[in-house]
């Protein structure tokens, strides 16, 4: 069972009173959608970086490939 806290956060009254007038008119509680946001936030912070997006790029096309017999033969391709 998941154990449920609460959270208090500052914002503008006008930011709030828009958001809460948007849940409203949507039929949804507001923390719900806060809930959503926050899992959003955080689904896309698993995105990788530029240079790994980079590195994962490359081996998709076939470059930067090291091919090795073993590990120690690719640790010392590498050079570690």
């Amino acid at each position: 069972m998941t154990k449920e806290v609460q959270m208090s956060i500052k914002m503008e009254s006008e930011l709030r009173d828009e958001f809460m007038a948007a849940a409203a008119a949507m039929h949804r509680p507001a923390a719900q959608i806060v809930r959503e946001l926050m899992r959003s936030f955080l689904a896309r912070q698993e995105i990788p970086n530029a240079r790994t997006a980079s590195a994962m790029q490359a081996t998709d096309n076939g470059e930067d490939l090291h091919h090795a017999k073993d590990a120690d033969d690719l640790f010392q391709q590498l050079g570690i």
